[in-house]
């Protein structure tokens, strides 16, 4: 009886372990409360984590010093659900990848875009995953690099209010968002495969 019961058991504690077979993935697309609210909302992805990464800087704060670093999302996500691939397919579509200066309304190095690859599998998918946005796009130059990942700090402290910005004020979030253009861009660019 104890034989069979163990199997139930092990499997019934795995389901209270949040993320036990997760994978997480960085990205770099502008202002990290579109990205949290973006990626918040794709099937499989469990948590969205707004930071900065990139930049040689310890401990880089959005108020203080962050130079070198790119305002970034870390995406926890089931592979079961989405894949790497996916979550490829659907960051693109959620940023302008040839914009030099930053992204929509927010200009400067930290509002870059950018793919941050942890594995020689994950680059591989995200430079095939940009030559068909090069590809589709002959006329224009596509900026954003895929880069190795490097360390990843959390926004925390005095600063954890820009966690879950767009949920906790989102009056402000969709005036900011809307204002920004970031919607309308998007949508010049990608037509109907823009989500939002």
């Amino acid at each position: 009886m104890k034989n069979k019961l163990l199997p139930i058991l092990v499997v019934g504690l795995l389901s209270y372990i949040p993320h036990a077979f997760a994978d997480k993935a960085i990205f770099a697309g502008g202002c990290f409360w579109c990205m949290e609210s973006d990626f918040e909302k794709l099937e499989g992805v469990s948590d969205v984590i707004s930071g900065f990464t990139g930049g040689k800087i310890k401990d880089p704060t959005y108020q203080g010093n962050h130079d070198g670093h790119y305002e970034a999302v870390e995406v926890t996500y089931d592979p079961e659900k989405v894949s790497y691939q996916q979550l490829l397919d659907y960051y693109w579509v959620n940023i302008d990848p040839f914009d030099a200066r930053g992204q929509f309304c927010d200009k400067g190095s930290s509002y870059l875009s950018a793919i941050f690859v942890a594995n020689k599998k994950e680059r591989q998918l995200a430079e095939a995953s940009r030559n068909k946005v090069v590809i589709q796009f002959p006329d224009k130059k596509v900026i954003t690099p895929i880069l190795s990942t490097s360390i990843f700090y959390p926004i925390k402290g005095d600063e954890s209010y820009h966690q879950d910005y767009y949920k906790n004020n989102s009056v402000r979030y969709k005036y900011y968002r809307w204002s920004c253009g970031r919607d309308q861009r998007l949508k010049e660019i990608w037509g109907d495969k823009a989500t939002h």
